[in-house]
This record gives structure tokens, sequence and C-alpha cells, in this order.
């Protein structure tokens, strides 16, 4: 339910803690981890989702701060994916019984060995999206990252996410935002521009994903007037900022070296050969121009979040 890298019909893998590298959107996950791939490494990508969570760590903290005045007693966070995120939910509001909700059992593992390890209560449900949500109870604070645009019927979603609310409760989700930017204009090798000729291709990418779900429905992707249909009120979007500047950390230029390599892979006939060549040339780990070894390496980009109350209760 975070967000993953397999961005198939059907497979709704995304997160961050949340975090998306499929969608245009700059994730590196990319997809909601509501669905189940018995052929995916879900092994391997938790190192990722995690990494991404630990990466992206600048915005989650700054949107939480947002609803630093809440006192909820029950938090969802949907489609936590290994659990950055919903140990930050954990930490930030002790009094409250937070529950990380995904449809991998091995990401909702993670997310328990992470919060054994910062000491923080954590509860884990495995859930399907949307499917599965009628069953979690209500929440005063859900939050979600990345997951809605991997579900055919956004508003259907944003539906079914704001009636777990409890009146009062606030619904947060993390959509759109800016596509990343890790490099110069000009690398000193092929042609300048690479980064928004990816952006293009990334983004017929994500057109054809969501034209292929399954009940796929267009809408007007105003966030919070789609809140707004949801019944809830005070609808209001906030852009965050993610930057990591030059010269990266270990850890940060591992996930640039990450999100390159999903380019590489996911973007390979949607490219021409020179912007092939140029990517290969950048994840070689001998070439001192390659993402591996260059000092200008960097990491910018910003994620909206999007916030609505439920209707307090009626007096009696």
């Amino acid at each position: 339910m975070t967000g993953t890298t397999d961005d198939r019909p059907g497979h709704h893998h995304d997160h961050t803690g949340h975090g998306d590298a499929h969608s245009g959107h700059g994730d590196a996950h990319h997809g909601p981890h509501l669905g189940h791939d018995d052929d995916f490494d879900w092994a391997a990508m938790a190192d990722l989702l995690e990494l991404e969570g630990e990466v992206h760590a600048p915005y989650v903290q700054q949107a939480f701060e947002q609803l630093s005045h809440l006192t909820p007693r029950r938090i969802l966070d949907i489609g936590s994916g290994p659990g950055v995120a919903a140990c930050r939910l954990a930490a930030l509001f002790p009094q409250a019984e937070v529950v990380a909700v995904d449809g991998t059992p091995e990401l909702l593992a993670r997310a328990e060995q992470r919060a054994a390890r910062l000491g923080v209560p954590l509860r884990t449900r495995q859930a399907e999206f949307p499917a599965g949500l009628a069953g979690l109870g209500t929440a005063d604070l859900v939050w979600s990252g990345q997951v809605v645009h991997h579900v055919g019927d956004q508003q259907a979603a944003l539906n079914a996410m704001a009636g777990l609310l409890a009146p009062g409760g606030v619904l947060a989700i993390v959509e759109g935002g800016l596509p990343p930017r890790w490099l110069p204009r000009d690398l000193g090798f092929g042609r300048p521009g690479l980064q928004e000729r990816l952006d293009v291709a990334m983004a017929d990418r994500f057109r054809r994903m969501r034209d292929e779900l399954p009940g796929s429905v267009r809408a007007v992707e105003d966030w919070p007037g789609m809140l707004r249909t949801a019944g809830l009120t005070g609808a209001r979007s906030r852009t965050f900022l993610v930057e990591h500047p030059a010269p990266l950390s270990d850890a940060t230029r591992q996930f640039v070296r990450a999100s390159v390599q999903r380019c590489r892979s996911v973007l390979a006939e949607l490219l021409d050969a020179e912007d092939l060549s140029a990517l290969d040339r950048l994840l070689d780990p001998s070439d001192p121009a390659g993402v591996d070894r260059r000092p200008d390496l960097f990491l910018l980009t910003a994620k909206t979040v999007h916030y609505g109350t439920a209707p307090a209760a009626a007096q009696p």
C-alpha cells in the first residue's frame, strides 16, 4: 500500500512511509502495497522502501507538523509498507493506537521489526486496498501516502477512506508534488535535459498505467475538491520540500542510484538510444561521471499532502 516498483494493473504496490518512481511522481517504490505478487522479491524491496522513507523523512516530518494539534486515539496508516511513517506517527502520538495497514505480510513484518527497534508501539493489519477498508474500524486520523492513484476509481477510494473517520477526524493523503531532480541539466555527456525527458516518459507511462487499471475512471485530480466530494470539510493542500544537497550521504546516493536504475528499467521502450546510453553511463560504477562517484549528485523533490476533516458529531 505504500508505493512499489510494480505498476502493472492489479498489482498495487507504491509510500512512504511512502513514498512512488513509477508514477512520474518521483518515488522509488511506487504504488500501494495492498496487493501481493508472489514473483516479487519483497525482502529486497523492503530495504529500498525503508530507505526511501528515510530519505523522504523531511517532507513527512513537515506534513505531520500540520497534524500536531490533534489528540487522536486511533490512527491508520493505509499503505504503510515497511512502517517508516507509521513509526513516526507512533512517536508523535504516543497516546494513540497506531495501526500499519498493508496487503503484504513481508512488509508488515518489517514494520513490526522497525517499531521494536525504535521502541514505539505499533499494531499491524493485513488488508487489501480498497476492498479491505471496511473491516478496519474507525480512526481519528487516517494517513495514506501515494496509494490512491493506483486504484481505478480514485473518488470511490477517497470516499471509503473518509468513511473510516470518526466525527472530527482527519484524512491526509499524499498525491502529486514535483518530479525529483538528481543531476545538472548538462551532465557533461549526452544531450542536456535528460531529466526533463525522463519526466515526459514517466508521465506517459503513468497515463497508460491509469488507463489500464480495472474500473479506471477519469477524474479531475483536484484533490481538495475530491475530499469535499467525499464529505470532508476544510480541505486544503500543502507542498513540502525534500532537499539533500551535494555531496550526498551514502544512503541517499544509494537511493538515487536505485531511482536511476528504475528509470533505465521501466522506460527502455520510451527513450531513444542516446538517452539510454547516458543512463547506462550514469549507472556504471567504474565511471567517474556515474551516480556512484560524481560529486555533484543531489536530491531535490517536493510532495503534496491533502488534508480534509470529517464533520463533527451533531449536538443532541
